[in-house]
């Protein structure tokens, strides 16, 4: 397919408000990417900005080593799906599928092949004769993906493409997106809010925030390893829970709990000794213990877990997600331990690591 080098991209709308800041991603040969964060953070413009549908305000962007910066939406061999599948709805499902070929002029025999080819991949061979309005959601996303598979593409592009879709066809049409890039073994960008699908679809994900790219790399490394305060709030589910901690010897003093250190997380912080640092611990890094007790004031069971909310200390606020089903009332006291921990700068967010200094 196709390798994709974006390098120090701005953009800079003219009323001098500016969207990306420095954006840097080398995409590899059939690598799927996923750009993801909230709303206004960038991802959308960026993904844009690749396709041709926005000026690049500065930096270049090369595919396959060729500057294709100034080179048109259109001639850059990319194909964009769309989080409104963008369908005719005067064309039958095949008529849409077929329509960037036709107006290349390609041999009908050679458009035919290729669209049955594409409606096969994607189920959607039945369908073929009927208009848009007559399918759904998860089936009109298709004809989407389909219309660009029959293209060929070096890059194919999705911007928010199940935003529309309810739960249940999300998830299905999720695993058709990640079964369709094994199958084509594409190099596609991604942009989602929806840190499940980055977490599910990408080979890396490039998490942002207003503007800036915070952290590229696994999904894994961005659940284990944040690299700051916003990724970690942001990357999983439930979000992280934080606390305001001091560092003492052997120790972190919260308000009204004490957490005990082990030699390598002593290590870690002693540049932070006497120091006040933010600990985060996952939901599911609370687990019974003795270390500190949780007052219950919320019991959700989720069948084989149980997340349940209170506070610890005086009043820290944190989600418990245990192993199990559990049946806490409002005001129960449950003894916890935090079995994995993560530590933040306090003023910078950025996550303390082992042989950082203060």
């Amino acid at each position: 397919m196709a390798q994709l080098n974006v390098q120090h991209v701005d953009k800079i709308y003219d009323n001098k408000v500016q969207a990306v800041f420095d954006f840097n991603l080398d995409v590899k040969d059939g690598e799927l990417i996923v750009l993801v964060g909230p709303s206004g953070c960038g991802k959308s413009t960026t993904l844009r900005m690749i396709a041709g549908l926005e000026d690049i305000s500065a930096g270049h962007l090369l595919l396959d080593g060729k500057d294709i910066t100034q080179t048109p939406a259109k001639d850059r061999d990319m194909a964009m799906v769309f989080q409104n599948y963008a369908l005719y709805g005067h064309m039958t499902i095949y008529e849409n599928m077929a329509f960037s070929l036709t107006l290349r002029k390609e041999n009908p025999n050679v458009i035919h092949k290729k669209v049955l080819a594409a409606a096969e991949i994607l189920g959607l061979t039945s369908q073929l004769n009927k208009k848009p309005s007559q399918l759904s959601g998860g089936q009109r996303q298709r004809v989407a993906m389909g219309r660009s598979i029959v293209r060929n593409p070096k890059v194919f592009l999705f911007d928010e493409p199940l935003s529309n879709l309810d739960a249940k066809l999300r998830g299905a049409t999720r695993r058709e997106i990640l079964l369709l890039h094994k199958r084509l073994q594409a190099t596609m960008l991604y942009v989602t809010h929806d840190q499940t699908e980055a977490l599910t679809l990408a080979d890396r994900i490039v998490c942002m925030s207003m503007g800036h790219v915070q952290q590229v790399g696994t999904p894994l490394e961005l659940y284990d390893a944040p690299a700051n305060r916003f990724v970690a709030s942001f990357i999983g589910l439930p979000p992280m829970n934080f606390f305001d901690v001091t560092v003492r010897e052997g120790l972190l003093e919260g308000r009204g709990f004490k957490v005990k250190l082990t030699e390598e997380e002593k290590g870690i912080l002693l540049p932070y000794a006497g120091k006040t640092i933010e600990l985060g611990v996952r939901p599911e890094d609370v687990q019974e213990g003795t270390e500190a007790t949780l007052n219950v004031f919320s019991n959700e069971n989720l069948g084989m877990n149980t997340l349940i909310h209170g506070h610890v200390g005086d009043n820290n606020r944190i989600s418990a997600k245990l192993r199990g089903w559990f049946d806490y009332e409002v005001g129960d006291n449950v003894n916890v331990a935090f079995t994995r921990k993560h530590f933040f700068d306090k003023e910078t967010g950025v996550a303390i690591r082992k042989g950082e200094k203060a």
